[in-house]
């Protein structure tokens, strides 16, 4: 038997005073019970018990035992019932990361619901534009375009397909002209969109009569942030790709104008994603169950045109 175990038979007798009694109450065998204060016993070198055939009584060093023993089994007890909290109620804290435009949305929608309905949930969002290893970085889940999440996470969608534009000022196009093909990008200033951890600059995609194109045209001005590389473009310094929910206001009041639309494709959606192994936690389940129905309801997909 483990020393845990041991314990438990040794409060167990202390208790009811009786070896029979500690076997039913822990369903084991008088013998088991017997045995085992005897094990305990021999690997201490003290008698902890005074038995005969009608009674049994504490020695001195059992006494003493007890007095140390019974607050600390009950504070682990304690921790293991707290641990049963955790089947019982969705609660804990969820660290989610999601690109900053993006981010917005679930600040205004899936965190006030999630706090309204679990309460005992507390949350750290991290906005970050860049890919985010959900696992090294310590993250329970994250939200991002579909074609970014890595196959092995379990993804559930939360949004219809969302527009992007290729965008410039209007001054820019009226000092430069605007491109009429994807591949007259090439000859344009082009304000491009950089991964912060690696460095890379993610091509910009076109549909065109052969099919998808890929154009990675030289940057003239990059950045890890698109509030930012936004702003570059409303200060007429070239072209960018940007996503229609960070724009809408510029495209609205015209500081910033569409370019080769017919040859944007539409992104996948946002999805909501994680590690398969963290499905099973209650506040993960709870922040699933809620992230679903606002897809159901078309929450996300109200993204401004």
């Amino acid at each position: 038997m483990s020393s845990l175990e041991l314990i438990r038979l040794f409060l167990a007798v202390a208790e009811h005073r009786s070896f029979t009694l500690a076997a039913r109450r822990l369903n084991v065998s008088p013998t088991a019970v017997s045995k085992g204060v005897r094990a305990l016993e021999n690997r201490h070198g003290v008698t902890l018990f005074t038995r005969n055939t009608r009674s049994v009584s504490l020695t001195d060093a059992g006494t003493a035992l007890l007095g140390e023993l019974k607050p600390a089994v009950d504070q682990i007890d304690g921790a293991f019932a707290e641990l049963a909290r955790f089947q019982a109620r969705p609660s804990g804290h969820l660290r989610v990361t999601a690109p900053r435009a993006f981010g917005f949305l679930l600040a205004r929608h899936l965190v006030p619901r999630m706090r309204a309905k679990y309460p005992d949930i507390t949350f750290d969002l991290s906005l970050d534009d860049g890919l985010v290893d959900l696992v090294a970085a310590g993250y329970d889940a994250g939200v991002r375009l579909g074609q970014a999440i890595a196959q092995d996470m379990v993804a559930i969608r939360l949004s219809r397909p969302l527009p992007w534009s290729m965008v410039a000022s209007p001054g820019y196009f009226a000092r430069h002209g605007e491109p009429a093909a994807p591949r007259d990008l090439l000859e344009h200033a082009a304000i491009r969109y950089r991964f912060a951890t690696a460095g890379v600059l993610p091509p910009w995609r076109f549909t065109g009569s052969e099919g998808e194109i890929q154009i990675d045209t030289p940057a003239a001005l990059c950045a890890n942030d698109t509030r930012l590389i936004a702003e570059l473009a409303r200060q007429g310094l070239g072209i960018a790709c940007l996503p229609d929910i960070e724009i809408a206001g510029d495209l609205a009041s015209g500081s910033l104008v569409r370019t080769l639309g017919r040859h944007v494709p539409e992104t996948s959606g946002l999805y909501l994603y994680f590690p398969m192994r963290s499905q099973n936690q209650p506040k993960l389940r709870a922040l699933v169950d809620e992230a679903a129905r606002l897809a159901g309801e078309g929450v996300l997909d109200a993204v401004p045109q």
